[in-house]
C-alpha cells in the first residue's frame, strides 16, 4: 500500500480515520524508516496518530520495524530502563544512578536514549556523558558491550544502534510534538532484556500499554507514571504503577512512607552539570537525603521486580550496604574508566 493511501486512512478525520491493521502500519513503518516517504508526509502521519491516538497493533508494527533495523545483542539477562528520550528538565535522574548500584548488587541494566528531542528538550544520558568528556556519538557497540560485560551497566546510543533514528531526526526536531517514535523507540530493547521498568506521563495510558507489553513477551514489566513521564519512582509522594506479568497487569501505588523513605526534594535549576554533580554525590554515600532516597527506592523496587530479592524491605537493606561501602561508586567509576581507555573501533553498521 502506498504512503498516501495508508495517510488517507488515519488522517480522514475524527470520525472518518481508522486504526492500521498490523500489516499496514508495518508498510508505513518502512516507508518513514526507509526514506521512501517525503518529509510532507511523514509529518502528516506523525500528526494523524497524534490526534486519532495509536493503536496496539500499530505500535507494536513500529517497535518491530525499529527492531529490524536496529543492532541488538543479547548482552545480559538484565533490567531494561526505558525512560522519555526527551529528557528531563525539572526532576532528577534518578535512573541513571540506581543503573550503577543495581549493578553492584548483581542485576545487570541496560540504559539507552540519544541527544535531547521534543518535545521536552531535557538533559539525557548523553548530555552526562558528555560532562566526563565522553561523547557518545563514538562510543561503539563494541565499546559499551565490554564495559556492560566489566561492569553489569550497557549503554545503547539509539541513533547509533538504530540508525534510522538518527536519519529521521530532522523532521521530529521540525514537528517539535510527540510522535509515534517517542514511544516505539524506547521499546526497541537493545539487549533482549527478559525484564522492564517503563515510564508514561499519564495513567490512562496503562491499558494500552500493558497490552502492548504483554505482546511483546516480557518476563515482567513495570509500568510507571514518574516523574516528568520517566521510570523513576517519586520520593515526596506516592507514585502509580502498572504491574505487567504472566499475561496480566495489577495496578499498585508505591508509597516511599511506607518504607520510611519519604523525602522533600530541594528546588534545584538543573543543568547537566548539576544532575552528574548529584549522581556522584549519592554514589559516594554524600548525597542529599531525598536523592540518596530516591534512588535507593527506585533500585529497590526494580530488584524486587527482577526476582533478585524477596520483596522491596530486602532489597533496600541490600542496596543500602553497597551505597555505603561505596561498590556502586566502584561500578560507576569503572564503567566510566572502560569508556574513556577504550578507543573506538569500528562502527555499529560492522558488527551488525
Amino acid at each position: 500500500m502506498t504512503m498516501i493511501k495508508l495517510l488517507k486512512e488515519v488522517g480522514r478525520g475524527k470520525r472518518g480515520s481508522r486504526d492500521l491493521n498490523y500489516n499496514e502500519a508495518v508498510s508505513a513503518a518502512e516507508w518513514i524508516l526507509e526514506d521512501k516517504a517525503t518529509p510532507a508526509q511523514i509529518g502528516a502521519f506523525f500528526m494523524a496518530e497524534r490526534m486519532k491516538m495509536e493503536s496496539v497493533e500499530e505500535l507494536e508494527a513500529f517497535i518491530k520495524a525499529l527492531r529490524d533495523r536496529s543492532f541488538r545483542k543479547a548482552v545480559h539477562a538484565g533490567l531494561d530502563c526505558a525512560g522519555p528520550y526527551d529528557g528531563r528538565k525539572t526532576s532528577f535522574y534518578a535512573s541513571f544512578p540506581t543503573a550503577f548500584l543495581l549493578a553492584a548488587a548483581g542485576l545487570p541494566v541496560t540504559l539507552h536514549g540519544s541527544a535531547s528531542l521534543p518535545p521536552k528538550w531535557g538533559i539525557t544520558v548523553n548530555d552526562l556523558l558528555l560532562c566526563k568528556g565522553i561523547d557518545p556519538a563514538s562510543i561503539t557497540p563494541e565499546q559499551s558491550i565490554l564495559a556492560a560485560q566489566l561492569t553489569g551497566v550497557l549503554f545503547a546510543d539509539a541513533e547509533q544502534w538504530c540508525p534510522p533514528l538518527g536519519s529521521i531526526r530532522p523532521i521530529r526536531e521540525e514537528i517539535g510534538m510527540r510522535t509515534i517514535l517517542n514511544t516505539a523507540e524506547k521499546l526497541i530493547d537493545f539487549s533482549h532484556s527478559p525484564y522492564l521498568v517503563y515510564g508514561v506521563y499519564h495513567n490512562t495510558v496503562f491499558d494500552r500499554m500493558s497490552q502492548l507489553l504483554q505482546n511483546l513477551r516480557y518476563r515482567k514489566a513495570l509500568i510507571v507514571q514518574g516523574a516528568e513521564g520517566s521510570e523513576d519512582l517519586h520520593i515526596h509522594r506516592a507514585t502509580r504503577v502498572q504491574l505487567v506479568h504472566q499475561g496480566h497487569s495489577e495496578l499498585h501505588l508505591i508509597d516511599p512512607e511506607l518504607f520510611g523513605l519519604e523525602a522533600q526534594l530541594p528546588e534545584i535549576e538543573w543543568t547537566a552539570e548539576e544532575q552528574l554533580r548529584v549522581t556522584e554525590e549519592v554514589l559516594q554515600g554524600k548525597g542529599h537525603i531525598a536523592f540518596t532516597n530516591q534512588v535507593l527506592l527506585n533500585a529497590a523496587v526494580r530488584l524486587h521486580l527482577c526476582e533478585r530479592a524477596a520483596s522491596v524491605e530486602e532489597g533496600l537493606y541490600t542496596l543500602k550496604s553497597l551505597l555505603d561501602n561505596r561498590l556502586a561508586w566502584y561500578v560507576y567509576d569503572r564503567w566510566l574508566r572502560t569508556l574513556l581507555e577504550h578507543p573506538a573501533q569500528g562502527s555499529a553498521s560492522s558488527i551488525r
